[in-house]
C-alpha cells in the first residue's frame, strides 16, 4: 500500500515543476511584449506613423493646363484638352501574373512586353502605360479593377487652324513644353505651374480618395497675338494654291500693319498639321518667313533709288540711258529683259531696270552710304519679332566690294535677307520713312520708329511704286479694284555654293495699299517655281492681289480710287 501513496507524491512534484514552467514562459512571453509595445508605443512610434502616413498618404504632382494661345479677336490658337494618361506600380502589378494578359489585351500590348516592362522596373513604384489618352478610355481600363493600374489627369494641346498657322503657332512635346514657334518663344509665360495632391491608398495600396494638396495647380497665361485668324487663312489658302500651281518649292507670305508694324497674318508653305505630326519632315515646321534667307532681287530696288533721291543728286525725272539694254562694269555685264533706251528715274522703278538701277548706284551713291542705307533698313540684323530662329541675313563690309558687288546690290543681289526683313522695309514707304519695331502681340506698344528717308522721298517712291503697280508697270498683276496699289516685284536666281543656277529662281512682290493712307503692307515670296511663269509678276504678285484684296474688305478699308481702279478692271491677270 506504501508504493501507491509514493507514486501520487512523485507525480505532484512533478506537476508543479511544469506548472511553474509555463507560468515562466508566460510571464516572459508577457514581458517581451511589453518590451516590444514600449518599443513599438514610444521608441519606434515617429517613424512608424511616418511610415504609415508614407503607405496610405501620398502627395503628388498635379498639372495645370498650359496657357491658350488666341488671335487678336479671341480666336483660339492653340488650347489644350483634359485627357488621362494610365500607369502601374510595378512592385504591385509584379505580384500578380494572372492579370496580365487582360491587362496587356486592354491597353494593345503583348503580354510579353508588358513582363518584359515590368521586369526592368520591378523596383520602381512608377510606370506609363499609356499617354494621354481620352479620359472614357482610361475609364474602361480602371473597371477592370486590376491592382497598381491607375490613371492621372493631364494635358494635350490642340490646335484648331491646323495647317494654315502652324509654322508660326509651332506645336509642345507630350510633356507639354513649346518646341518650336511662339510655343517656343513664349514656353515660360505659357506654361502652369504645378500642384500638389494629397492620394489616400487602401492596405493594397489601391487609391480610394484624392484631396486637394496645399498648392493647386495654377494653368498658363493666355498669350494674344496680333495675328487676325481671317487673314492668316485667307494668306495660307492663296499661298497654298500659288505654290500647287507654279510647282514652286516653297513660298511665305506676311502682312504687316503699317501704323504699328504688328503681324496680321505669317504664312508659310509647305507646312503640316500640328495635332497629328506623326511621319512628317522636320523641314516643314521652319518658319521659312524668319529663318530662311533670300536673294530679293528687284524688290530691292526701291530702296536703292530712295537713297539717291535722298542724296540730292538725282530727282524721279532725271533721264538716264539703258540702251542697248546692257553695259558692262569691267569683265561682267549687267542687262534687262529688253532695250528700254532713255527713261526716267520713275520708268528705272517701274520697267524695273537693272541697268538704270546700277547706274544710278554707281554714279550717285559711295559704297558706304549704301551699306549705311541698308542697316538703316534693318538688313543684317534680325528684326526682333520674338520668334525663335530667326536669321540676321547677311551683306558683306563695303571695303570688300568691287565695282561689280556695289552695281548688283542696286538691283538685289549679293545681299541675303528674310521675307521678314523684306516685309519690314517696306513699311518705311508705308508710314512716312519711318522704320517701327515688328511684333507679335497685340498689346505691344508701338515703337516710336527711325526715321530712315524724308518725307518727300516717301512721296516721290510713292508715285513710282504706284507706276510700278499700276498697267504700265511690271507688277500690273498686283492691281486690287478700287484701290491704288504701291509696289514692286522681285526676280532673282537662286544661288548655292557652286554659284547661281540658270533656270531657278525666287519670285517676289512686296507693297502697300491704300496707297494714299497706308493701312496694310504685304511680302511674298515663291521659291523656285518651275511651272507657268517664273518671274514675281507671274507667281508672287497675283498672291499679293489676292490676299489684298481679301485683307482690305476684311478690315473693312475704304477704297481710295474707285474710278480710274474700276477703268483697269476690265484686264484680269491669273
Amino acid at each position: 500500500m506504501s508504493t501507491p501513496g509514493h507514486y501520487l507524491v512523485v507525480t505532484g512534484q512533478a506537476g508543479f515543476g511544469r506548472s511553474s514552467f509555463l507560468l515562466a514562459l508566460m510571464l516572459a512571453a508577457l514581458a517581451l511584449m511589453a518590451v516590444r509595445a514600449f518599443f513599438l508605443q514610444v521608441v519606434d512610434a515617429p517613424f512608424l506613423r511616418h511610415e504609415a502616413r508614407r503607405q496610405a498618404i501620398e502627395t503628388v504632382q498635379q498639372e495645370g493646363h498650359r496657357g491658350m494661345i488666341v488671335d487678336r479677336h479671341g480666336q483660339p490658337l492653340a488650347i489644350s484638352t483634359p485627357v488621362d494618361s494610365l500607369w502601374a506600380n510595378p512592385q504591385i502589378l509584379s505580384k500578380e501574373p494572372a492579370v496580365w494578359p487582360r491587362l496587356a489585351h486592354a491597353i494593345g500590348w503583348r503580354t510579353a512586353t508588358l513582363r518584359s516592362a515590368l521586369a526592368a522596373q520591378r523596383r520602381e513604384q512608377f510606370m506609363y502605360l499609356r499617354r494621354q489618352v481620352d479620359p472614357r478610355y482610361a475609364a474602361r481600363i480602371l473597371d477592370l479593377r486590376i491592382p497598381g493600374v491607375a490613371s492621372q489627369r493631364e494635358y494635350r494641346r490642340y490646335y484648331p487652324a491646323g495647317a494654315v498657322a502652324a509654322t508660326l503657332i509651332g506645336f509642345t512635346n507630350i510633356n507639354d513644353q513649346g518646341q518650336d514657334g511662339v510655343e517656343l518663344a513664349y514656353n515660360a509665360l505659357l506654361s502652369p505651374h504645378r500642384g500638389r495632391a494629397v492620394v489616400i491608398r487602401d492596405g493594397l495600396g489601391e487609391p480610394i480618395a484624392v484631396r486637394r494638396g496645399p498648392r493647386p495647380p495654377r494653368p498658363g497665361h493666355t498669350l494674344v497675338l496680333s495675328i487676325d485668324e481671317r487673314i492668316q487663312y485667307l494668306a495660307y489658302r492663296e499661298l497654298l494654291k500659288a505654290v500647287r500651281y507654279h510647282d514652286a518649292s516653297s513660298g511665305s507670305v506676311i502682312v504687316l500693319d503699317a501704323r504699328s508694324g504688328q503681324v496680321l497674318a505669317l504664312a508659310n508653305v509647305p507646312s503640316f498639321n500640328p495635332n497629328t505630326r506623326s511621319d512628317l519632315n522636320s523641314s516643314y515646321y521652319r518658319d521659312r518667313a524668319v529663318t530662311d534667307v533670300i536673294e530679293p532681287g528687284s524688290s530691292l530696288k526701291p530702296f536703292t533709288i530712295a537713297l539717291a533721291l535722298q542724296s540730292g543728286r538725282i530727282v524721279p525725272h532725271t533721264l538716264v540711258s539703258t540702251s542697248p539694254g546692257s553695259y558692262w562694269v569691267g569683265p561682267d555685264r549687267i542687262s534687262d529683259v529688253a532695250n528700254f533706251g532713255l527713261i526716267d528715274v520713275s520708268h528705272v522703278i517701274a520697267e524695273s531696270s537693272n541697268v538704270g538701277a546700277s547706274k544710278i548706284a554707281l554714279t550717285t551713291l559711295t559704297r558706304q552710304a549704301m551699306y549705311q542705307n541698308f542697316l538703316r533698313l534693318g538688313f543684317t540684323h534680325s528684326t526682333k519679332s520674338g520668334l525663335p530662329g530667326e536669321s540676321s541675313g547677311f551683306l558683306s563690309p563695303p571695303n570688300t566690294w568691287e565695282p561689280i558687288q556695289k552695281a548688283t546690290l542696286a538691283f538685289g543681289y549679293g545681299i541675303s535677307v528674310t521675307p521678314m526683313q523684306m516685309a519690314r522695309a517696306y513699311t518705311v514707304f508705308a508710314d512716312g520713312g519711318l522704320l517701327r519695331t515688328i511684333s507679335i502681340l497685340k498689346d505691344a506698344v508701338p515703337s516710336p520708329g527711325r526715321r530712315v528717308f524724308s518725307p518727300r522721298v516717301v512721296r516721290d517712291m510713292r508715285h513710282m511704286l504706284e507706276l510700278a503697280a499700276s498697267p504700265a508697270g511690271t507688277g500690273a498683276t498686283a492691281d486690287v479694284v478700287n484701290y491704288r496699289v504701291a509696289g514692286k516685284t522681285g526676280t532673282a536666281h537662286i544661288a548655292d555654293l557652286k554659284g547661281y543656277h540658270k533656270h531657278r529662281y525666287v519670285a517676289s512682290f512686296g507693297g502697300y495699299a491704300p496707297a494714299s493712307d497706308p493701312r496694310l503692307v504685304i511680302f511674298v515670296d515663291i521659291r523656285d517655281p518651275r511651272k507657268h511663269g517664273y518671274y514675281g509678276a507671274e507667281s508672287a504678285a497675283p498672291v499679293f492681289r489676292k490676299v489684298m484684296t481679301g485683307a482690305l474688305r476684311i478690315l473693312n478699308i475704304p477704297p481710295d480710287d474707285p474710278v480710274t481702279t474700276m477703268a483697269r478692271a476690265q484686264t484680269r491677270w491669273p
